[in-house]
């Protein structure tokens, strides 16, 4: 089984050809992903309501999709009536499965640097309250030392269940350091440019129960995360806590 937390629909602002969701399942179907939970590139980078509404449009070609809300911490009003109408359904019961989507929104998206909104500030925390309020696991980006502003910031939002989106990239040597300062935060290492070692040396610090698989396609190929695993070395039972067994229990899939 192989989950894959940290990916996106949609085209990017690059000189690439990744539109189609058919992109999105090709490399599920190469590198043998069984669930990949993605986010709308409109919604990251311009439109967050739009680009929710996009992707709910997507999410029922394939029985492997699962969607991750994009929240706009600027745009709070409107990011709640995402979340009322898609996630909840219009009647505001999150028991109802919505037709939207199929029902299988699980989980919010926050970049702060495309959002302009750094983690440290009051709108972040709310936009954290938020997701928290509808019971939503939120991957936020983290690059440098942010790691440790959202390891903070999920200290003081009792019951927010967080991810350190890339794990603060170059910064990784402070996982260990914000695994301490908050027991809800877990840690996603995908990278452009990953440091050998980084995976191995962190699990011998933390251990596996807070370390997930992602591979921010379709920006990045799915290659260099995996590739980044078999480099650690993994035990059996390591492998499966960060393959599929955490993020399962996390997202509830």
């Amino acid at each position: 089984m192989l989950i894959d937390v940290h990916a996106h629909w949609g085209p990017w602002f690059f000189s690439m050809e990744v539109g189609p969701i058919e992109v999105n399942l090709e490399l599920m179907d190469r590198f043998g992903i069984d669930l990949q939970l993605v986010s709308s590139i409109e919604g990251i980078v311009y439109d967050a309501p739009a680009g929710n509404r996009a992707l709910a449009g997507q999410l029922p070609a394939d029985d492997r999709l699962r969607g991750m809300l994009v929240v706009d911490p600027r745009r709070l009003d409107e990011a709640r009536a995402d979340l009322q109408e898609l996630v909840a359904g219009n009647d505001g019961d999150t028991a109802r499965t919505t037709a939207a989507g199929n029902g299988r929104w699980v989980g919010a998206k926050i970049h702060t640097e495309y959002s302009r909104t750094p983690i440290t500030t009051p709108a972040m925390q709310a936009a954290i309250e938020l997701t928290t309020e509808f019971g939503l696991p939120t991957l936020v980006h983290t690059w440098g030392d942010t790691v440790l502003d959202l390891a903070d910031l999920a200290a003081r939002v009792p019951g927010s269940r967080l991810i350190a989106g890339h794990m603060g990239a170059a910064a990784w040597r402070q996982v260990p350091e914000a695994a301490r300062r908050a027991n809800n935060l877990w840690f996603e290492p995908c990278w452009s440019a990953p440091d050998a070692g980084r995976i191995r040396w962190i699990l011998d610090r933390i251990g596996p129960d807070r370390l997930m698989f992602g591979t921010d396609a379709t920006l990045i190929d799915p290659s260099v995360a995996l590739g980044a695993l078999t480099a650690a070395d993994l035990t059996p039972a390591e492998a499966d806590a960060i393959r599929w067994q955490n993020a399962q229990s996390l997202f509830a899939l």
